[in-house]
């Protein structure tokens, strides 16, 4: 794909970026070729390949789900600012 100079001004305008004139060659040139490589990547045959989650055959070692703390939440409701109903009342942050 062949970017030309308007083009590169129209994506300037819509990324709100302001570009110098004498950059546009460069800018034309390296996003034509960014272009070009996504269309040759587009066109590889990837019927065959599964997908993978992860480069290396990889698992997450995950800890057990055990609780290993007793419920402190009326020693922490009694040293919080405000309370109200079992919640903490916060200052109003969005108006």
């Amino acid at each position: 794909m062949s970017l030309d100079k308007t083009d590169i001004e129209k994506i300037a305008h819509l990324a709100r970026l302001s570009i110098d004139e004498n950059d546009i060659p460069d800018y034309t040139r390296d996003l034509s070729n960014i272009f070009t490589l996504v269309e040759e990547l587009s066109s590889a045959d990837t019927n065959d390949i599964t997908p993978m989650a992860h480069p290396f055959d990889a698992h997450q070692r995950l800890r057990d789900d055990v609780v290993k703390e007793t419920n402190q939440r009326e020693l922490f409701q009694s040293i919080a600012p405000k309370t109200d109903a079992g919640v903490y009342l916060v200052p109003q942050v969005i108006e």
